[in-house]
């Protein structure tokens, strides 16, 4: 896990893992301003000392190997991996170029050291600021609200009300304050990732120019650098995308922060000044502590945390509640007391202190106050929908008629989809297209609506649905493979969760992945690529219900998505596949020790594997099955940038999971209903599971000439030349087939084919 996004409403909050999670974002800020100043200090060494050339640029070297950068969130993109990577290669090659003395520094002020320093002041220097204003401001909100609730109840109304309008502009000042500050920090971290790099693909393009005898090398790492800037361009246009909508976001937690208030219907928190009774003459003491309770147990966890110590954390101290009652301001010179009975403390009332009014009632109705209230705080999240969006009959028409316009009239728009139309006239276009009544018009030529209106009303549609195209529930799914695994792996993903959508959504995002597909055709009239196409069109097909920053930061997985959608429609639209991974977020299970052998004759397995009989503690660690995935980038998208790293594999090993895929997607025998031969489990029977010994793995592949062999899987024929089995049947006579992936043997007087990784030699 890498740094934790930042929540927006956890600056409402304000609680300890909130502040600890802003002190590990600061470290990183921090560690990147060390790293540039010492990189720029080595620059100077490299442009003042050339007799120390060789020195100063190994140090320069070592000092990209070891910094690496920290990301957001619980995975990266091939992009960033490539980013991350970028610095160790950068220093690979400098050694290299020492090793040759073939390299001379030139220009490194402009290409090089101005950019990074530029970046250390202009944005890592504000953000010094920025910490030290927010300190500021939680020392001055935090004293405020102290002195508010020391005041006397006695006072005279005014003077009260005043006090409370005092604190509580502090308080919104003090967490706008906060918002800012978050903001700020996490788009710095996001910033750093191609102002760090982009500066040194400069620098290393100017070392190019410049020395004739580092030409060769600078030939070979060519293709590197291009991949590379693609890799920035994509995490750039993906900083952009994300950036707009937290600012969004930010907005409307702005305008109304307790629609997003933290709670859950498990337990609710926040601080509670807490009075601690001494003995006498010292009387009492309120300290403050951040307190979780956790509804259905009635407990009550508390712990001791101050703001303006340094956020040092105290002990945690556990209480049950039996009872929560208001207290009066008549019985104690305080507003907004509760008395709280504690169960596991007979007859001790813990007297407690809300921070406001409203944050009294929070807690009156999260306790069970007794007292009747006014009002509670409800959270309402429903969303004004300007336009009934439906995905019907009309919704259907007005998709295929908008694509038919677009692909008639502006295919070769610079652009196209990028560039909005008016919202005025987007909105009447679309209110126009889903009337029944008036949605007969042909757009292929009506001249009255401009191609730019029509993709924003496409768009606009697309995201008015009820629901995304792709589905909440799916969503997960969906963005999971995008985090991890080869190429194929993920397009096998995306093409199992697409047939699980629904018909009708299948349906349209089929036609829009077409349609997408031919626009991408089209990228040097239009300049629309595979990777431009998934940054618009990512959000607008996928997203989550709840709007966090952390929902923000799988953006660019739901750009990795859509390009995969994009660049292998054909195959995911066709047909359903036909075998899908037991658990699509975690690699393909296999069964152990199976030689990797093909299943195939004519395009079709010829023995229906029956999961019953797996024992799935036996089945290998998936991990083993993980394609070590090298990334090196791509002209077009990230979905496509390893699909060459299988290429050195055979046909053969890319089937050899094909026969048990295919079942443990199931559950059953997946030809059954196809293939009138399969009658796997008619029997009911589940014979005992079979492993094979480990020690096979590594014996060498051996000739099959007229020897013994064992079942190590049941198997169930799907045609007369086939042999039927169960676990542990021996065969005899046993020789290679001329059908590749099988052999022949003698079961109970029958001779017929046997697969071969369905059985160990004798």
């Amino acid at each position: 896990m890498g740094l934790h996004p930042l929540e927006f409403s956890e600056c409402y909050l304000d609680s300890p893992s909130f502040r600890d999670k802003i002190k590990a974002h600061e470290a990183e800020l921090d560690k990147t301003n060390r790293f540039i100043k010492e990189l720029y200090k080595d620059g100077k060494n490299l442009i003042s000392a050339t007799k120390q050339l060789g020195m100063a640029q190994r140090k320069f070297a070592q000092c990209l190997g070891e910094f690496q950068f920290e990301y957001i969130g619980d995975a990266k993109t091939d992009d960033e991996k490539c980013i991350d990577e970028s610095l160790r290669e950068f220093s690979i090659f400098l050694k290299n170029l020492e090793d040759q003395r073939e390299l001379m520094m030139r220009n490194i002020t402009e290409t090089l050291m101005k950019p990074l320093e530029k970046f250390r002041k202009d944005h890592l220097g504000i953000v010094r600021a920025e910490r030290k204003r927010y300190e500021k401001e939680t020392e001055k909100y935090y004293s405020s609200l102290e002195k508010l609730l020391n005041m006397s109840a006695k006072k005279k109304e005014p003077q009260l009300q005043e006090a409370d309008v005092h604190v509580e502009d502090m308080r919104q000042h003090f967490q706008e304050e906060s918002l800012d500050y978050v903001c700020k920090l996490q788009e710095i971290q996001e910033r750093k990732k191609f102002e760090c790099v982009e500066p040194m693909v400069a620098f290393f393009q100017t070392v190019f120019t410049f020395y004739h005898q580092g030409f060769e090398l600078a030939k070979d790492f060519d293709h590197y650098k291009r991949a590379l800037q693609i890799n920035i361009q994509n995490t750039r246009n993906r900083f952009e995308g994300a950036r707009s909508e937290v600012y969004e976001l930010m907005k409307r937690i702005k305008e109304a922060p307790q629609e997003y208030r933290q709670t859950s219907p498990i337990s609710c928190e926040g601080y509670l000044y807490v009075q601690e009774k001494r003995p006498p003459p010292f009387g009492s003491s309120w300290v403050k502590r951040y307190c979780t309770f956790v509804k259905e147990q009635k407990i009550l966890h508390m712990v001791t945390f101050d703001h303006r110590s340094g956020g040092k954390i105290g002990e945690t101290e556990s209480v049950t509640l039996k009872s929560c009652v208001r207290k009066t301001t008549d019985m104690l010179d305080r507003r907004f007391c509760l008395d709280l009975d504690i169960t596991d403390r007979p007859g001790t009332v813990l007297t407690v202190q809300a921070l406001s009014e409203d944050d009294h009632k929070f807690w009156m109705q999260a306790m069970g106050g007794k007292e009747p209230i006014g009002h509670y705080l409800e959270r309402t999240y429903s969303k004004e929908r300007g336009i009934d969006a439906q995905l019907d009959d009309v919704g259907l028409s007005f998709v295929k008629n908008s694509i038919s316009a677009i692909e008639t009239r502006g295919i070769n728009d610079q652009g196209l989809y990028r560039i909005v139309g008016v919202s005025s006239k987007v909105q009447k276009l679309l209110s126009l297209m889903i009337d029944e009544k008036s949605n007969e018009v042909d757009l292929s030529t009506c001249v009255d609506w401009d191609v730019k209106t029509i993709t924003s009303a496409l768009k606009l549609y697309l995201r008015s649905l009820p629901e995304p195209l792709m589905t909440y529930g799916l969503y997960k799914e969906f963005i999971s493979p995008a985090k991890g695994g080869s190429p194929e792996s993920r397009i096998q993903a995306v093409h199992c969760l697409v047939h699980k959508l629904p018909e009708r959504n299948r349906q349209v995002l089929g036609l829009l992945m077409k349609h997408l597909a031919n626009v991408a055709a089209h990228s040097k009239q239009n300049l629309m690529t595979v990777a431009n196409l998934g940054v618009v069109f990512g959000p607008t097909l996928m997203r989550p219900q709840e709007e966090t920053v952390a929902a923000i930061m799988d953006l660019k997985f739901q750009n990795i998505v859509v390009e995969i959608l994009i660049e292998h429609h054909e195959k995911i639209f066709a047909d359903a596949p036909e075998s899908c991974p037991l658990s699509l977020a975690a690699p393909v299970f296999s069964a152990p020790t199976r030689q990797s052998k093909k299943l195939s004759r004519q395009n079709r397995p010829l023995a229906v594997y029956n999961p019953q009989a797996l024992d799935i503690q036996n089945v290998a660690d998936s991990s083993s099955l993980a394609t070590d995935e090298t990334s090196m980038g791509s002209n077009e998208s990230v979905s496509s940038q390893s699909s060459s790293a299988s290429a050195s594999e055979t046909p053969a090993e890319r089937s050899d999971h094909a026969p048990l895929n295919s079942s443990l997607s199931t559950g059953s025998n997946s030809r059954a209903a196809a293939t009138p031969w399969s009658t796997a489990g008619a029997s009911g029977e589940s014979p005992p599971a079979a492993t094979t010994p480990a020690s096979d793995k590594e014996k060498p592949e051996e000739s099959v000439t007229g020897r013994k062999a064992k079942a190590v899987y049941p198997c169930e024929a799907e045609h007369d030349s086939e042999l039927s089995f169960h676990v542990g049947a021996i065969f005899n006579a046993v020789t290679q087939s001329r059908e590749p992936g099988w052999l022949e043997g003698e079961l109970e007087g029958k001779r017929g084919l046997i697969p071969e990784n369905y059985v160990e030699m004798l």
